[in-house]
């Protein structure tokens, strides 16, 4: 998995890195197929915005989260990262599921 961190505005230090990516890793443990992750840390004035794009096979999942304080808006991200990854997840189990029954009564 190829994992890109950028700023806006915004130096993204070493302390900022691990806290992107141990919080992206909780999330994306229940999703094999991430071939990148690409997230973009921004300020602008008094919001503090964090978007990821996910690239998974078949789908990209883009999220954006804002908080006054970076850290929450990045727990934010993660919280909705979380909740996409798992409903894309479900679909593409349903939809197995669907062509599998389909294949039966064939």
């Amino acid at each position: 998995m190829n994992m890109n961190i950028s700023g806006h505005h915004l130096e993204v230090t070493p302390a900022i890195r691990d806290y992107v990516q141990a919080k992206l890793e909780r999330v994306l443990r229940h999703f094999d197929h991430v071939t990148a992750v690409h997230v973009i840390l921004s300020v602008e004035k008094l919001r503090q915005k964090a978007e990821v794009t996910v690239h998974v096979r078949g789908k990209d999942i883009f999220v954006e989260a804002q908080d006054e304080n970076l850290y929450a808006s990045i727990d934010a991200l993660a919280d909705k990262l979380d909740r996409q990854v798992l409903k894309h997840k479900e679909k593409k189990k349903e939809h197995a599921h669907e062509a599998l029954k389909h294949q039966a009564t064939e």
